[in-house]
């Protein structure tokens, strides 16, 4: 059974997989673990301290400090 990489709290930088996304370059905060996607990748809820809004983004694109 496959866990998540990171925790709620962990700081990490976002690499989007689609290139030209507008995505402010940073630090962002893990704020939510969602569960295992079809593709067997997990995902997240990210913020940037920047943005209003949070994203989704999946665990190949996230990287930890």
């Amino acid at each position: 059974m496959s866990a998540h990489k990171f925790r709620i709290g962990q700081i990490v930088t976002y690499h989007p997989d689609q290139r030209g996304q507008d995505v402010p370059p940073g630090e962002y905060m893990i704020t939510a673990r969602l569960p295992e996607s079809a593709d067997g990748q997990f995902e997240y809820r990210i913020k940037n301290l920047n943005e209003q809004h949070e994203r989704v983004a999946n665990e190949r694109e996230l990287r930890g400090r």
